[in-house]
């Protein structure tokens, strides 16, 4: 898995992988990045989602793919990461998110996938547990996309997540 700093509506990959909201119709942070970028034609793919399979939103851990309209990437995979909690143990809710992105992604046929740091934001997942998370999802997979990066916010987060990976040895 490569480690990144940078913007994820910023990536050249086949697939940018969404932290969406359930309603699936864009949102703050990650969500309303991606929307906001790649324009309506994601918007209007998302409607019709829940207009058919989705009529009750995206389940936490799942994942569906969008075009990616004006995002330089060919596909979004939207997929919806837990709230953390400190009485109840959702990581596995959180893998999952990772699990099925990349199902999704090899589905579609990319050979390249980029991640945000899922749940790490407004869902307050401690941002060292939610790397370990990922690494640990990706490791697990056995995918066969050759390049799955991880997109960092900040250059502060990239060096924990230097620091994880090396600890851990993926």
């Amino acid at each position: 898995m490569e480690l990144v700093s940078g913007d994820l509506t910023e990536q050249h990959v086949d697939a940018i992988v969404n932290a969406a909201n359930s309603s699936l119709l864009g949102g703050g942070g990650v969500d309303g990045a991606i929307h906001r970028r790649g324009g309506p034609d994601i918007l209007a793919e998302c409607r019709a989602l829940r207009a058919s399979r989705y009529g009750r939103g995206l389940k936490v851990g799942q994942a569906v793919s969008t075009t990616a309209g004006r995002l330089p990437a060919r596909w979004v995979v939207h997929t919806v990461g837990p709230v953390w909690s400190a009485d109840e143990d959702r990581s596995p809710l959180l893998r999952d998110c990772y699990l099925n992105s990349l199902a999704a992604a090899a589905e579609l046929g990319a050979t390249s996938v980029a991640f945000p740091l899922i749940s790490s934001g407004v869902y307050r997942w401690p941002k060292d547990d939610a790397i370990r998370q990922a690494l640990q999802a990706v490791a697990d997979s056995g995918t066969t996309i050759p390049t799955v990066r991880l997109v960092l916010f900040d250059a502060e987060t990239l060096t924990v997540a230097k620091r994880i990976a090396a600890r851990s040895g993926t």
